[in-house]
C-alpha cells in the first residue's frame, strides 16, 4: 500500500479535475504526435463532447492546434490535433568540460537552428556572461522562431533538487555554485537546469511514442568528457534524497587506478571518458584540473575512431580498452538495478561495431547472473541526446505533467 504523508496533501479545488484532464490530453498528444478528437475519446474512454471541451480550453490557451484531416474510407474526415509550438521556441544548452553546445528548438524539441558551440569557462561568472551572449545572439539570428519560452541546461555535475545550485561539478572544480539565478538574471528568461545524464533520461520519457505505455526501468549512460548515468525506474527518473542518485561514474573499478576529476582513484569515469580514451591513445596520463597535454588537446575521439578504422594499432588498442572498462562499469548497473534496457550515448558509439564485443565481454566478467539479457542500445552523438534532454526540460514545463519532469 502506498503511504501518503499528510503534510504533502493538498486540498483539491473545482479546477483540479479539469487541470488533470488537460495534462493527460497534452501528454497523449505529445506521445501520438497527431490524433483526432474521436481517437482521444476512445483512448480515454470519455464522451466526445467532454474531450471537445478539454480541447477547446487547450486551444484557447495556445497549447493545441488543428492540423490536416485524416483520410478515412468512409464518413467525415476527422481533423488531427497537434501540440501547438508555433511562435514559441526554446534554447537547449549542453555544458561540457571542454565546450558548451547550444541549439534553438521548438517546444517539442525539433531543431530550428544548427548546433553551435563555444569553449567552456571554468570560472562561473565568465561562463554565465558568455552563455548569455551566445543565447541572445542565437535568438537574434532566428527571429522567425518566435518568443523564447525558456533555456534548458544539461549540466555535467550534481545539482540540488531545485535544479538551482551546482553542489559539485568535479571536472569543472565547482562546489556549491548558485547558477540558475545568475543565468536567469543575465538571460532575462526562465531557466531549467538538470544533470546532463538525468536530462538524457528525461528525453527518453519525453520521446516515448504511441500506445506502448510509459517506459519502465531503463538507464542512460552518457560518455563524454565525463561519465553520467540517468536512471528511470517505473517510468520516472530516480533522484534520491539529495538528487544524487545515479553517480555510477564515480564508483571505483580499481582503488589503484588513475586519478579521477573528483580526486578519488580508479573511478569508472577515469577509465572510459573521452579524455581517458585520448590519454590512453597518446600515451600520456590525464591529470585532472591541469592543462591538457598538447597531444591530447590536438586530438579528438572521432579522430581516434577514424584511425582505428584505418588500422592504427594504438587507436584500436585505446578503444578496445575503453570498451572493456565500459562493460565492467555497466555490470555494476545491471547488478544493482536489473534494468530492461541501457542506452549508451557519446562520441565513442561511432565505433560500436568495434567496441560492442569487448564491451559485452567486460559486462560478462562482472555481471552476477550470466543469463541476464539486458538490452544495450547505442545512441549516436549525431542525435544530440543531451541537447534533446535540455530541450525537454523547457517543453515538459509547458506540456508535461510535473511529476514526470
Amino acid at each position: 500500500m502506498r503511504r501518503i504523508h499528510p503534510k504533502l496533501l493538498k486540498v483539491a479545488t473545482r479546477k483540479t479535475p479539469r487541470a488533470i484532464n488537460q495534462q493527460v490530453v497534452l501528454n497523449l498528444l505529445r506521445s501520438h504526435e497527431a490524433v483526432s478528437r474521436a481517437e482521444l475519446a476512445r483512448i480515454l474512454g470519455m464522451q466526445r463532447s467532454a474531450v471537445g471541451r478539454i480541447i477547446n480550453d487547450l486551444m484557447s490557451q495556445g497549447l493545441v492546434r488543428e492540423g490536416a484531416t485524416e483520410d478515412t474510407e468512409r464518413g467525415r474526415k476527422p481533423t488531427l490535433l497537434h501540440l501547438d509550438s508555433r511562435g514559441r521556441c526554446a534554447v537547449a544548452v549542453d555544458v561540457r568540460v571542454t565546450r558548451t553546445f547550444l541549439v534553438l528548438t521548438d517546444l517539442v524539441g525539433k531543431e530550428q537552428s544548427p548546433v553551435r558551440s563555444f569553449r567552456t569557462s571554468v570560472e562561473p561568472r565568465e561562463f554565465v556572461s558568455r552563455l548569455a551572449l551566445e543565447v541572445h545572439k542565437l535568438l537574434a539570428e532566428v527571429p522567425e522562431a518566435g518568443r523564447c519560452q525558456g533555456v534548458g541546461v544539461a549540466f555535467p555535475g550534481m545539482l540540488d533538487r531545485a535544479g538551482s545550485v551546482v553542489m559539485r561539478a568535479p571536472a569543472l572544480g565547482w562546489r556549491d555554485v548558485p547558477l540558475r539565478e545568475p543565468l536567469m538574471e543575465a538571460l532575462r528568461l526562465p531557466v531549467e537546469m538538470e544533470n546532463a545524464a538525468k536530462a538524457c533520461a528525461l528525453a527518453l520519457i519525453w520521446d516515448a511514442r504511441g500506445d506502448d505505455g510509459p517506459p519502465g526501468d531503463m538507464v542512460f549512460v552518457s560518455v563524454s568528457d565525463g561519465v553520467g548515468v540517468g536512471l528511470v525506474v517505473a517510468g520516472e527518473i530516480l533522484r534520491g534524497r539529495h538528487n544524487l542518485a545515479g553517480e555510477y561514474g564515480h564508483l571505483p573499478l580499481s582503488l589503484d587506478g588513475p586519478r579521477c576529476a573528483c580526486d578519488a582513484m580508479g573511478c569508472w569515469e577515469a577509465y572510459v571518458s573521452n579524455l581517458a580514451t585520448l590519454s590512453r591513445y597518446v600515451g600520456l596520463p590525464f591529470q585532472p584540473h591541469q592543462p591538457f597535454p598538447a597531444d591530447v588537446a590536438r586530438c579528438t575521439v572521432e579522430e581516434v575512431i577514424e584511425r582505428a578504422r584505418g588500422g592504427d594499432p594504438k587507436a584500436t588498442t585505446a578503444l578496445l580498452a575503453t570498451a572493456r572498462y565500459l562493460g565492467l562499469g555497466l555490470a555494476s548497473i545491471v547488478n544493482t538495478l536489473d534494468p530492461a534496457r541501457i542506452y549508451v550515448g557519446g562520441e565513442v558509439t561511432a565505433a560500436w561495431g568495434l567496441i560492442e564485443a569487448p564491451m559485452r565481454g567486460g559486462l560478462r566478467e562482472r555481471v552476477l547472473v550470466p543469463t541476464v539479457d539486458t538490452e544495450i542500445v547505442p545512441v549516436s552523438a549525431d542525435e544530440h541526446p543531451r541537447l534533446r534532454g535540455a530541450a525537454a526540460l523547457v517543453g515538459s514545463s509547458v506540456f508535461a505533467n510535473a511529476s514526470v519532469a
